[in-house]
């Protein structure tokens, strides 16, 4: 058994270029051996585990949908709100929730504190994530881009 302990996992940070966006994480399962980028299932895990740090004022990420991945959220400590597809709401510590693919969302830190979620996403191969506010998506294939598109009939440039 590979154990390892959430104080002895080194952070990554980041920030966006303007500073709206930031965070940290460990990256737990990495830590226990996941590698992401494999695809032999055996390495490559079957979930993965964060522990995310958003300091106040702040959100990890654009508000987002991903195409075939579920992530499951439990706050540690501090508050704040989620966006959703229905509005918003407030979250603290002890709460948990749910997005499964085709739900948009967004956590954002309302408070004084650094907000502390546990993340657990299944990150299924060939996922891709949809921007709403800024109409672009994430694709992998095999690495991967960010592209913004207009809808296309299936068979436009194919004859």
């Amino acid at each position: 058994m590979l154990k390892v302990n959430i104080q002895d996992i080194e952070d990554y940070t980041w920030t966006s270029p303007k500073g709206k966006f930031a965070g940290s994480g460990k990256e737990v399962s990495e830590a226990l051996g996941r590698n992401p980028n494999s695809l032999d299932l055996n390495a490559r895990h079957p979930f993965d585990v964060e522990v995310c740090r958003v300091p106040p004022g702040k959100s990890p990420y654009p508000y987002h949908s991903h195409s075939a991945q579920w992530e499951f959220y439990q706050v540690i400590s501090g508050t704040g709100i989620v966006r959703h597809k229905d509005g918003a709401t407030a979250i603290g510590p002890g709460d948990a929730f749910l997005f499964k693919p085709g739900e948009p969302h967004q956590i954002i830190n309302e408070g004084s504190e650094d907000l502390v979620l546990f993340v657990v996403a299944d990150n299924p191969i060939g996922e891709s994530c949809h921007y709403p506010d800024s109409n672009k998506w994430a694709v992998r294939s095999p690495e991967m881009r960010l592209i913004r598109s207009e809808p296309l009939n299936y068979y436009d440039g194919e004859e």
